[in-house]
């Protein structure tokens, strides 16, 4: 082994070996979901933005909280309503007596992890102010631009659209996400040391952060470079190419999404030690993926359901 390799193998391993540690703290607070912790890790890896639908009650705000905590991350979190404004995520401007003119006061927003919770309870005006904030990291008021701090995730918590009082997220806003994720109940006997165990608040507060902003933007840097064959990016455009034709899905997934794909399946690599995309990592991220983006026109099936058999309809090359 020459010297550049043996210093590449050194580098993957100091990532995995950090990268095992933040996840070991967060399988401490939440229990029983390490694959939805690997996919939250994953996404931030990836530059994206995480939406996590599921019932009141088990664990969204606590995860993105300590997720926070875990990363290094500052962290804010917005509570969605139906009279919550634009102005409320982003910031007003607010003319000021002494200097006889207006200066931008920010909002909330501008945090490195911030959680839009139940942000389907908003209304869709207030919900397209964060199309330009999770596309562009920046927020334009009155016609300047202010960037937001790097790293900037968003991770938004939504009920199921079957509750009272919610609005769909837009095709836009979903397509802004990079992954959703459910968490499910715990099994039963995790459930019982959750409920006989400590208090997840106070564990989040003695959780010492693994990582640096610093060191998280490094990390992210690194994801593109993960190795990426031909054979992968055929299998990749196949798994496209098999969703734009199927009568169940309109109009399939877009180019869009295949980066988000390819991304997403790099950092999944990376967070599991590998120094190259394989066909498995690409079909750990699909369902996260791919299913929030496609409108599924068949209501008996699942969307995971869905996922698996698009995965079983495509041969990998």
């Amino acid at each position: 082994m020459n010297q550049a390799s043996s210093n590449a193998a050194v580098a993957v391993d100091m990532e995995v070996e950090v990268l095992h540690k933040a996840l070991g703290a967060l399988n401490r607070i939440i229990l029983d979901k390490d694959h939805q912790l690997r996919l939250c890790v994953a996404c931030l890896l990836a530059r994206g933005h995480l939406l996590i639908e599921d019932v009141p009650g088990v664990g969204k705000t606590t995860l993105a909280h300590a997720l926070a905590r875990v990363m290094g991350l500052s962290y804010q979190r917005i509570q969605f309503t139906s009279d919550l404004l634009p102005a409320d995520i982003l910031g007003t401007s607010i003319f000021e007596q002494d200097s006889r003119r207006f200066r931008f006061h920010k909002g909330p927003v501008f945090t490195q992890l911030m959680l839009a919770d139940e942000i389907n309870r908003a209304t869709p005006k207030t919900q397209s102010a964060l199309l330009e904030v999770m596309e562009e990291h920046q927020v334009t008021a009155d016609g300047d631009t202010y960037r937001l701090p790097e790293p900037f995730f968003v991770i938004g918590t939504q009920n199921p659209t079957s509750h009272i009082g919610t609005f769909p997220l837009p095709e836009s806003q979903l397509d802004r996400f990079l992954m959703r994720i459910s968490l499910g109940f715990p099994g039963q006997l995790l459930e019982r040391e959750l409920i006989q165990g400590n208090d997840r608040k106070e564990m989040i507060a003695q959780t010492a952060a693994v990582l640096a902003p610093d060191q998280l933007l490094a990390l992210q840097k690194l994801v593109p470079k993960v190795h990426v064959s031909p054979a992968l990016l055929d299998y990749l455009q196949a798994l496209i190419l098999h969703t734009r034709r199927l009568p169940e899905l309109a109009p399939g997934l877009s180019p869009r999404a295949a980066i988000a794909l390819l991304r997403a399946a790099q950092a999944w690599a990376m967070v599991h030690g590998e120094t190259a995309v394989l066909p498995e990592h690409l079909q750990a991220v699909f369902p996260s993926v791919a299913m929030h983006r496609l409108a599924l026109t068949d209501s008996s099936t699942t969307a995971t359901d869905f996922a698996q058999a698009i995965l079983e309809a495509v041969a990998i090359p």
